[in-house]
């Protein structure tokens, strides 16, 4: 089969898809999580339609998979007024509890989180279109994550316990939650990096506001009665709709302490300007990357065409550690290119559940266009596509 017949062919009729990855029904979700409790929101509301595309008697359209709520200003500031009533000042119950307490809190929400490994799974190929192997894999690692969090506090309270002597001063170090947490990752990795800022957070006794990324956020409707069972009141909170509208108004009222917050630098900025005092803002950022691959004339070229596919086309390279530029010396560049090009015909593409897939349709629906305005652009200041079929758009997919 040919490349372009391939990229023809990549949807299917929804009779074709196996059952067991199969959205039972769409996840029309209404409730958030705010104060303990899920409580139902009846206002406007933002549709999901996932990446893949099903033909169908009305054409190949993407297959609408659930709905959200899309939060006001006024909701936002309630949900974080959850969170800063259970700080209190560092006087909560949270905060002042034991390190042991809170751990068994979390080991409690990891367990719960086990439980739902499936559906979570299963959201994230349809929701951001993650292949199988890679949606369990960042599942896995998140709770890989958090026993290996809790390890480390376990030994930072060891540590913490023991009396340390400098210049005859005799001392003792302990450390302290920061106050209000907001929570905030990449639509990419939503569930891993979403709780690689959460669960540290929780764990040093801040109580947090939790908001999803855009694309992502129904994978996170099987895990609300996890938090709300596993954690006190007002603990975990969570916040949707659009981040234009509900975070800049919970910045604005500088009770938000810390920001944890996984994206762009630009983003970041604004977000850190919105505070009224940003220099008592704490920040925990992980910002963008350009990260290179360079080719010397001594290389491996099969080895390092392997590395460079993997570590470029890995999720449609749609990580911050892609990578985006390949540097590679003029004594082997005609080589190399001819074996890359031979790798991209051998390269799995196609729907996520798919054995040996790697390139799969994108969740953003303005995303394929925006990529060919790149190739155009690039093109006309002299580049050239020299894959087969480098650039072609079906629906979804580039």
């Amino acid at each position: 089969m040919t490349i372009q017949s391939r990229i023809d062919n990549i949807f299917c009729e929804w009779e074709e898809v196996p059952k067991q990855f199969r959205m039972a029904s769409s996840r029309e979700q209404r409730e958030y999580l705010i104060n303990g409790e899920l409580r139902f929101l009846s206002g406007e509301t933002q549709d999901v339609f996932s990446p893949i595309c099903i033909n169908s008697a009305d054409g190949l359209k993407r297959h609408r998979i659930g709905s959200f709520p899309l939060m006001t200003e006024a909701e936002a500031l309630t949900v974080l007024e959850a969170a800063v009533a259970a700080y209190d000042n560092g006087r909560g119950a949270w905060p002042t509890m034991a390190v042991s307490e809170r751990i068994l809190h979390v080991q409690s929400f990891a367990a719960r989180m086990k439980d739902r490994r499936g559906e979570v799974v299963r959201l994230l190929m349809w929701e951001i279109g993650k292949t199988l192997k890679d949606a369990e894999k960042e599942f896995d690692r998140t709770i890989d994550y958090i026993a290996d969090t809790v390890d480390a506090l376990k030994e930072l309270d060891r540590v913490s316990s023991r009396f340390t002597i400098v210049d005859g001063i005799i001392g003792q170090i302990r450390r302290a939650p920061l106050g209000v947490t907001l929570c905030m990752g990449p639509y990419n990795y939503p569930l891993n990096e979403c709780l690689t800022t959460l669960i540290p957070a929780l764990i040093m006794g801040n109580t947090t506001v939790l908001k999803p990324p855009r694309h992502g956020v129904l994978l996170f409707s099987p895990l609300l009665e996890a938090f709300r069972d596993s954690f006190p009141p007002g603990v975990v909170n969570t916040l949707y709709g659009s981040g234009r509208t509900v975070i800049p108004p919970l910045m604005r009222t500088g009770r938000v302490d810390a920001l944890a917050f996984i994206g762009s630098s630009k983003a970041a900025n604004s977000l850190q300007k919105e505070h009224p005092k940003p220099h008592r803002l704490r920040l925990v950022l992980g910002l963008e990357a350009k990260n290179p691959a360079i080719v010397l004339a001594d290389a491996d070229l099969d080895l390092a065409v392997t590395e460079c596919i993997t570590g470029a086309l890995s999720f449609n390279g749609q990580r911050c550690t892609a990578l985006k530029i390949l540097f590679v010396h003029e004594s082997v560049v005609v080589e190399f290119i001819a074996r890359f090009n031979q790798a991209l015909t051998q390269l799995g593409i196609g729907l996520p559940w798919q054995e040996g897939v790697m390139v799969t349709p994108l969740p953003e629906q303005d995303k394929p266009g925006y990529l060919n305005e790149l190739v155009d652009d690039a093109e006309e200041c002299g580049a050239e596509v020299m894959n087969d079929q480098g650039g072609v758009i079906n629906h979804s997919f580039f």
